[in-house]
């Protein structure tokens, strides 16, 4: 579902906005030959900003569409549990063998909507998978998943369709390419595998703000570089 991959966005801005026309073919090519060999992962990238929002210490998180782990075992540090749920059982036992050596980590196969009703986390996450669910289904499930004053960060991708967003869209594919190349200066396995499928976001930004709105009275939104933005919520006391 969400998973720690590399990601295709490098291109998206020119074959997912509507300005394939404004490019040469002949740069489109060169781009994504330079992003598929400097591949490298946006999910997370965000890491450290989301653990600069979190508490330094708390009883349970749980990161839906965790992938292999990569944010579970981030947090495992913190939290008594840290648990992870993704539907693709694969994923899930190559997080569990990557987390061998974290034992507040914790994996489970599940669908965000088939959480059981009642459990609570202080601390919920989800990275690039709320696009792959109905959006305000997803928003209205992970606010009852908090418990008391818990805390939910969503680092989520949008559907450009308005002038800033193209622009944004546009500082970001030189920026990709410079994190790719740097990424792979300095990493020899810097190579990533792309461990779940993904589908492109239908929502735009101002829609998601809306459904926010609504789900989550209070939320802070922002845009983010990269395809993405940001989500933050304190649920009430």
């Amino acid at each position: 579902m969400g998973g720690d991959g590399a990601s295709h966005d490098g291109h998206r801005c020119i074959r997912g906005c509507g300005r394939v026309r404004d490019v040469p073919t002949t740069v489109v090519q060169r781009i994504d030959r330079f992003n598929a060999a400097h591949p490298w992962s946006h999910n997370d990238f965000y890491h450290r900003w989301i653990l600069r929002h979190l508490p330094v210490r708390f009883a349970t998180s749980l990161d839906v569409g965790c992938g292999t782990g990569n944010l579970v075992r981030a947090l495992a540090g913190r939290a008594g549990v840290a648990g992870g749920i993704d539907v693709e059982p694969g994923v899930i036992d190559l997080a569990r063998a990557l987390s061998a050596t974290f034992p507040t980590a914790a994996f489970r196969v599940l669908d965000l909507l088939e959480v059981p009703e009642g459990d609570e986390y202080d601390v919920v996450t989800a990275i690039a998978v709320v696009h792959h669910l109905p959006l305000d289904a997803a928003l209205r499930r992970l606010r009852l998943l908090l418990a008391p004053n818990g805390t939910l960060v969503i680092v989520g991708c949008y559907r450009a369709a308005t002038r800033t967003d193209r622009w944004v869209d546009a500082v970001a594919i030189p920026a990709n390419m410079i994190v790719g190349w740097l990424t792979s200066v300095r990493r020899s396995d810097a190579r990533v595998a792309l461990t779940a499928p993904t589908v492109p976001p239908q929502t735009t930004l101002a829609e998601i703000r809306a459904a926010a709105t609504r789900a989550l009275p209070g939320a802070r939104v922002r845009r983010r570089l990269f395809w993405r933005y940001s989500l933050i919520y304190t649920a009430p006391t």
